[in-house]
């Protein structure tokens, strides 16, 4: 594929938590907005983006659901959603301790690599024309990659998802994350996103929720990007931005080349099967004959940045 084949990946982190309506929905399409004006043709978004992490027992309550409906119903029928893939996941397996209690409001899906039909509401059906769509434990393949999604808790367990996607093909995983703040909790998921795409090769784009919840939760950002084991963006992790996007041009060949092991072709040669959903979409641009030099130069995924830690004290401050 070479760089003709080479991709911009953007993602952001939101603020406000609790807001189910005009002010998430703003937010979520200026993010669009800006990672398509980066060139990026993925996006991915922190946590419940459109209703906020922190509703707590609101999540019970109908009118929670259908304004959440209502408001992916006016990002499926703007501008700034055509010709950007935008993610948008599920979970399989839930965060129930510390300050978490989200088997209070949710039900993991526990059919592993299965899927079934999902009758949309009409809101949405007026605006797809579609009637039903798949849902359950499945990857997106499109025209020239593949990817798949785990979610916040997903990456701190033994069996994270990502290792079983990654031996049937998936090159690009996404996280969309609520992780609260704790002292020195970045260092631990920045490891966890190198180990992950390191021993498995692949890119990894993981969003975080940014700002206060309204209650006693603090959630810290630092949106990611990594390649085969170095991390090549970084957002900020105590921003009073009310939206902060992170991109990075990676060629997917690294992370085929990466993986040409007999050890790894082995693994996958005997690894389960995950259902793809067909996407008549590339996330690459451009042509073999269109790629110069510049172009080549432009591949952040080519190096890795040094990532921020503060320091204890600034982090209590």
């Amino acid at each position: 594929m070479g760089f003709g084949f080479s991709s911009q990946y953007g993602f952001h982190a939101l603020l406000t938590l609790i807001d189910c309506s005009q002010g998430n929905l703003e937010r979520i399409l200026a993010s669009i907005a800006i990672a398509k004006e980066r060139g990026a043709t993925l996006r991915v978004g922190p946590e419940l983006e459109i209703p906020g992490y922190g509703c707590l027992d609101h999540f019970l309550e109908g009118d929670t659901v259908l304004h959440s409906w209502e408001v992916l119903a006016k990002i499926l029928t703007s501008e700034e959603t055509m010709g950007i893939v935008c993610d948008i996941g599920m979970r399989m397996w839930m965060a129930n301790d510390g300050n978490y209690r989200e088997l209070r409001f949710f039900t993991p899906w526990t059919k592993h690599r299965q899927w079934e039909d999902h009758y949309l509401p009409r809101i949405i059906q007026a605006v797809t024309g579609q009637i039903k769509v798949p849902f359950g434990d499945a990857v997106i393949s499109t025209l020239d990659t593949c990817f798949g999604v785990e979610l916040c808790e997903e990456l701190f367990t033994p069996a994270s998802p990502h290792i079983l996607m990654g031996l049937d093909g998936v090159e690009i995983f996404t996280n969309s994350s609520g992780s609260h703040h704790e002292l020195r909790k970045l260092y631990t998921r920045v490891e966890l996103i190198k180990e992950a795409t390191l021993k498995l090769g692949g890119i990894y784009l993981y969003a975080n929720q940014q700002g206060c919840d309204g209650d006693r939760l603090y959630y810290d950002g630092c949106a990611m990007i990594a390649v085969n084991g170095r991390i090549v963006a970084q957002g900020s992790q105590f921003s009073l931005n009310d939206v902060e996007v992170v991109t990075a041009t990676v060629d997917i060949e690294d992370v085929r080349a990466h993986r040409a092991k007999s050890s790894r072709s082995m693994q996958a040669a005997s690894a389960e099967r995950y259902h793809r959903i067909e996407v008549a979409f590339a996330l690459t641009r451009g042509k073999f004959d269109e790629i110069t030099e510049e172009d080549s130069l432009s591949l952040t995924g080519n190096s890795s940045v040094d990532v921020r830690f503060h320091s204890p004290e600034e982090e209590i401050a």
